[in-house]
């Protein structure tokens, strides 16, 4: 049985023009994604991983390094934040517990106090649902230490569910104009929104999705150029589950990263143990992983995704490469682009859905 269990962690740094200081924080071997936004001066980095332990001690580096080298006394940008290490969520991916990613978060933040001595707050369900919101408008004290650091600030570490960030800018539209629509976008279920004037005569509605049952990419997307009567240019922070997917997210499918990330780690595997024959192994796994990183959200391309997946656990366990993590990684993947198939996509291609169903079924 393959438990379909992992952890996504998803920190943000007030740092999105250094990209020396950049490459370092995205050089960890968790690490599947970097969105870097010169404008609001941050960055997004995702991290996935099924050992919650290998994943704090990742972060943990990350925030060390933006502590020492992100100072707040010099920055700007248009994005609000508290620290060098802005916030820093963990998420249950598949069958993982929310209640391991508290645990996991509380951890963190206590070591981060403890020795980088960076106040810390706790948000989302690491702290009895508090909001981000509220740290950031100074309506609560930090849960560890007193005033900020001086060049660093404070950390807010959480728990949460999934969501999704997304942004729509538009060109010639005003902010007052842009700052009624992200109200009007606050009525719809699940949706965050916030107003930003952008260089270039442009705004930008951004939003985080919190609730993807309901409000997905799509439905923000056109809702959004609905209100300002303009087509406006998508973009996604980070990743977005598949079956949520939309404009701006070519490429940026949760999924097809867990396929991609899965690849690369069997690669460097396959290339630590030598030989003629791992070397090739290494290089087909290598190619696959940046082909699968790339994968579109047209409804062919996510059956294809999930296929390939599959496929890759067995090659993984014929090559001898296979392992929990890379098996739970694999498995998420091809359940979620699976689950991404519309019933009427799944018709037409009844006999390629059923395989994959009954190979699913065949990992419980």
């Amino acid at each position: 049985m393959v438990v379909k269990r992992a952890f996504e962690a998803i920190p943000n740094f007030s740092e999105g023009r250094d990209q020396a200081l950049l490459k370092m924080l995205a050089a960890d071997r968790h690490v599947v994604d970097l969105h870097s936004d010169a404008d609001h001066n941050r960055s997004v980095l995702t991290l996935v991983g099924a050992d919650l332990s290998g994943l704090s001690d990742a972060l943990f580096a990350m925030v060390t390094l933006a502590t020492e080298r992100i100072d707040l006394r010099r920055h700007s940008g248009v994005h609000p934040r508290v620290g060098a290490t802005d916030v820093v969520p963990f998420v249950p991916l598949g069958k993982a517990a929310l209640s391991d990613a508290v645990t996991a978060a509380l951890a963190l933040g206590d070591r981060i106090w403890r020795e980088l001595g960076v106040p810390v707050y706790f948000y989302g369900d690491a702290a009895l649902g508090r909001r981000l919101a509220d740290v950031r408008a100074g309506r609560v004290r930090p849960d560890l230490g007193g005033a900020h650091h001086p060049t660093a600030g404070a950390v807010c570490v959480g728990a949460r569910r999934g969501l999704v960030a997304f942004n729509v800018a538009f060109s010639g539209l005003a902010m007052v104009r842009a700052r009624q629509i992200a109200s009007l976008m606050r009525e719809l279920p699940g949706v965050q929104a916030l107003a930003f004037q952008l260089p270039g005569d442009r705004a930008q509605i951004s939003m985080n999705l919190t609730r993807l049952n309901e409000t997905s990419v799509p439905e923000a997307y056109r809702r959004a150029c609905d209100l300002a009567g303009l087509r406006g240019e998508p973009e996604l922070v980070g990743l977005c589950p598949a079956a949520a997917a939309g404009p701006g997210c070519d490429g940026g499918l949760l999924e097809a990263r867990l396929a991609a990330t899965a690849a690369r780690m069997a690669a460097e595997t396959a290339h630590d143990r030598g030989g003629d024959e791992m070397a090739r192994m290494a290089e087909r796994l290598s190619v696959e992983s940046r082909s699968l990183a790339a994968t579109a959200t047209d409804q062919e391309a996510l059956l294809a995704g999930a296929e390939r997946a599959a496929a890759m656990m067995r090659v993984l366990v014929a090559a001898g490469l296979s392992g929990p993590e890379l098996d739970a990684l694999l498995a998420l993947s091809v359940a979620g682009l699976r689950g991404a198939v519309i019933p009427e996509t799944a018709a037409r291609f009844h006999q390629r859905v059923d395989l994959l169903d009954t190979w699913l079924e065949s990992l419980c």
